[in-house]
C-alpha cells in the first residue's frame, strides 16, 4: 500500500532539490525520523540509496554536458570512499544497540544540519573574505586539502546522510575559486553519487534499508525534481538558501530536543530501577 504522505514528502524534497541543487539528505532524513517515526539508522540508509538514485540522473546529464571538473571529483572520492568504508566497518565492529545507534545518528545529524545551515548563510561572506587568498594556493596543497575534505564528508554522510550538498559546494568554491558555479555544483553532484551508493550499500548490508519506502519516495521526488529544475531560475537563490538554512536550524533543534527527551526518559528509568 502506498501512503500518499510519503509521496507528497518525496515531491516536496525533490522540488527543493531541483530548485537549489541541495537539501535532499538535509531534509529527507530528519523528515523520516521526526514526521514518520522511522528508526534513524534505517532513515539514513534509505535516504543514502534514495540520494544515489536521484543524483545519478543529474550526474549523467552534467557529464554529458561536460560541466564536471573530474580532478576535484576524483580527489574528493579518494578521501570520502575509504573514509566511508572505514566508518561503516567501525560502526559494525561497535555493534551498537538500537538505542545507541539512534543517539549516534541523531547527534551527528544535528551537527551536520547546523554545519549545512552555516554554509548556506555565510557562504557569500566566506567567499568574499578568502577567495582572493585561495587563488594563490599551490595546486598540490589544493589537491591534498580536497582529499581531506572528502574524508570529512565521507564520515558525515555515512553516519547521517548529510553533508555532500551545501557543505561540499562551499568547500569546492573555496578550493577551486576559478571554476564557475555550474561546474562546482556538477562536480559536487558527481561526487555524491559514488559516496551515497557506497555508504548506502554498507547500510544495506546491516539491513538498515526500507526498499518499499524508498520506492514510494522516488515516485514523488522525480516529478518534484523536474518541476523544481524548471522553476530554478524564477525564484531568487538567496531567498531559497536562507529559507532552507532556517528550516535546517529548526529541524536540528527539534532533533536535539527529541534526543534530550529520550535521554531524560532513559535516565529516569535507570534511576527508578536502582531505587527499587
Amino acid at each position: 500500500m502506498i501512503d500518499p504522505l510519503y509521496v507528497v514528502s518525496g515531491f516536496g524534497v525533490g522540488l527543493l532539490v531541483g530548485m537549489t541543487g541541495m537539501g535532499g539528505g538535509s531534509l529527507m532524513t530528519p523528515l523520516l525520523i521526526l514526521l514518520f517515526g522511522i528508526h534513524p539508522p534505517t532513515a539514513v540508509g534509505t535516504d543514502l540509496l534514495y540520494a544515489a538514485a536521484t543524483k545519478t540522473g543529474g550526474s549523467v546529464a552534467h557529464g554529458w554536458a561536460g560541466s564536471i571538473h573530474w580532478p576535484a571529483v576524483f580527489r574528493l572520492a579518494g578521501g570520502s570512499i575509504p573514509a566511508s568504508i572505514l566508518t561503516l566497518v567501525v560502526l559494525w565492529q561497535l555493534d551498537l544497540s538500537g538505542e545507541s545507534s539512534r543517539s549516534l545518528v541523531n547527534l551527528v545529524l544535528c551537527f551536520a544540519l547546523l554545519l549545512t545551515a552555516a554554509s548556506l548563510i555565510f557562504r557569500t561572506a566566506i567567499m568574499q573574505r578568502y577567495r582572493s587568498r585561495l587563488q594563490q594556493v599551490d595546486p598540490r596543497t589544493t589537491a591534498r586539502v580536497t582529499v581531506l575534505v572528502g574524508v570529512v564528508l565521507g564520515v558525515l554522510v555515512s553516519i547521517s546522510s548529510v553533508g555532500a550538498g551545501a557543505v561540499g559546494v562551499t568547500m569546492l568554491l573555496l578550493l577551486y575559486p576559478l571554476l564557475p558555479m555550474a561546474r562546482i555544483v556538477a562536480s559536487d553532484i558527481a561526487h555524491a553519487v559514488p559516496l551515497t551508493l557506497v555508504a548506502g550499500i554498507g547500510h544495506w548490508a546491516t539491513g538498515a534499508i526500507d526498499w518499499h519506502l524508498m520506492g514510494v519516495l522516488l515516485m514523488g521526488s522525480m516529478p518534484g525534481i523536474l518541476l523544481g529544475s524548471y522553476c530554478a531560475h524564477r525564484v531568487p537563490e538567496t531567498a531559497l538558501r536562507l529559507v532552507l538554512a532556517a528550516t535546517l536550524i529548526v529541524v536540528a533543534g527539534n532533533l536535539a530536543s527529541h534526543e534530550l527527551n529520550s535521554s531524560s526518559w532513559i535516565v529516569t528509568a535507570i534511576t527508578r530501577s536502582a531505587a527499587h
